[in-house]
């Protein structure tokens, strides 16, 4: 009966009090976030914290007109949060699969809807797929991210890494892109005898094609976009 004891359960499943990373995989689909200072994180993605946290919406003008102009344009829900002061916090997004990366003078694109967190010291910027918007159900767009810093990003179930080689190109559903190296720049094409074929919406037939070398990142869940001004 012990192993179907609360207090066996609470060993289980307790946070580890040991961890002092500034970002931990406290569970696959929760992030740990040690601040001492502040981090951007997606709107609504807070399940719990301790210490003294203090939340704000991202402002209107908080990085610029431009970035401001494109989000608002995008129309999709992806606004950020930034969480200042000391404590733990814990992050997660729909029961996604969470995972980090630790950028050295690297960058990376990730889909809007896969953002999760990422340091205060990274540089970022918003790139709406103008070719591909309004063929989609709410656009889709992607945020470049580049310096020295963690990022965490989410995924439906585990991610599979798909390498992109000269003449060797990769072609992707955008519902299931995750994210791809940041020098990459993915073009569209729309296959009508594929759409035919499938039976399936003139959304899903669209399809992103990568080009030189690098990697993309998919999972194995087509994400639905949402519109409005997000959570």
């Amino acid at each position: 009966m012990d192993n179907y004891s609360i207090d066996q359960f609470i060993q289980q499943t307790k946070q580890d009090e040991t961890e002092s990373d500034y970002f931990e995989l406290e569970t696959p689909r929760i992030l740990e976030v040690n601040l001492t200072d502040q981090v951007w994180a997606k709107s609504g993605s807070m399940i719990s914290y301790n210490g003294q946290i203090k939340f704000e919406r991202e402002g209107i003008l908080e990085h610029g007109v431009g970035r401001m102009f494109k989000k608002a344009f995008s129309g999709e829900g992806s606004s950020l949060m930034k969480a200042q002061g000391r404590g733990r916090l814990y992050l997660a997004d729909q029961g996604k699969k969470i995972t980090i990366f630790d950028l050295s003078n690297e960058s990376i694109t990730v889909n809007g809807n896969d953002l999760l967190a990422f340091e205060p010291g990274i540089e970022w910027d918003v790139k709406l797929m103008k070719k591909v918007a309004g063929m989609m159900s709410g656009g889709l767009f992607n945020i470049k991210l580049q310096g020295n810093g963690r990022v965490a990003i989410t995924s439906h179930y585990e991610p599979l890494t798909l390498l992109v080689r000269p003449g060797e190109s990769v072609i992707t559903d955008p519902n299931a892109t995750v994210a791809w190296s940041g020098h990459l720049e993915p073009e569209f094409k729309t296959d009508i005898s594929f759409k035919t074929f499938l039976g399936r919406g003139s959304g899903e037939s669209i399809q992103m094609e990568f080009k030189g070398e690098g990697f993309v990142i998919v999972q194995p869940f087509e994400e639905v976009y949402t519109t409005g001004s997000g959570s």
